[in-house]
């Protein structure tokens, strides 16, 4: 397929490195920043704009990964109605805000953390959706065409997936985030918890987390967590939410009353 990428930033460069690895042909890559619009058309050797009024015609697919904040003003700043599918890669904005800056029009959302610093893609699962089943289709199979994992999801249900993920990726990353900077000032060397987080994550593929709960708060153990806590005074964020979540773990766990 030939694709246009519009957007510049990490979304647009691991999808953009994936679309080369499948053997799709990027026709040009379109940004608001020049440089930054030159820096991935010559990463993806592929002709890049910074003037969205040359944006080419002819495309399949035009892929618009910019931030939330961004595409939920795209009237104000694309000037030109898209002649193809246009797509957005968000998680929680509805497909209807390209209503009326394409003909077709739906999502493509990779459900992974992007970087591009990363040279390697990872996995990502592509979520998908679109205005008409014919529009479906054509985002379906260029979807499949990038990723072993591909499912609908419309507007609601996307918005539960994208919840989902910040609460499993962006709040345990703030919790290796504090751990490392613990670590760091008490010279303790964060390398020795990698095996743990691995096999941690490791477990999910086999059992449900609720069954793989380990440490003092599932066993109400509260000499421990004193302490805990005495050891995190010189640390209020880490502190607060070592008492929050304990005491939240020991209260999901608890034996229920009788009668």
């Amino acid at each position: 397929m030939k694709i246009v990428i519009i957007g510049t930033g990490n979304v647009a460069t691991a999808l953009g490195r994936k679309i080369v690895q499948c053997g799709h042909h990027i026709v040009q890559v379109a940004g608001r920043n020049a440089a930054h619009a030159q820096t991935l058309g010559v990463l993806l050797h592929t002709p890049y704009i910074d003037n969205f009024y040359e944006i080419a015609d002819g495309a399949d697919i035009y892929i618009i990964a910019v931030s939330d904040t961004v595409l939920t003003g795209i009237e104000n700043w694309l000037p030109v109605k898209i002649k193809g599918i246009a797509v957005h890669t968000a998680g929680s904005v509805s497909k209807m805000v390209l209503k009326n800056v394409a003909g077709s029009y739906g999502v493509l959302y990779p459900l992974q953390s992007l970087r591009s610093d990363r040279q390697a893609v990872p996995e990502m699962p592509l979520l998908i959706d679109a205005d008409s089943p014919g529009t479906l289709r054509s985002i379906q199979t260029f979807a499949a065409s990038l990723s072993g994992k591909v499912q609908f999801a419309d507007d609601a249900l996307r918005v539960k997936l994208h919840l989902s993920a910040v609460i499993a990726n962006n709040f345990t990353n703030y919790l290796y985030t504090l751990t490392q900077d613990f670590c760091a000032k008490e010279s303790l060397d964060f390398s020795l918890l990698l095996p743990l987080l691995h096999e941690t994550v490791d477990r999910l593929e086999q059992y449900p987390a609720k069954l793989m709960q380990t440490g003092p708060a599932i066993r109400n153990d509260k000499d421990t967590i004193a302490k805990h806590l005495y050891l995190l005074k010189a640390y209020p964020a880490l502190s607060r939410l070592y008492a929050e979540l304990s005491g939240s773990i020991s209260d999901y766990y608890a034996e229920p009353k009788a009668g």
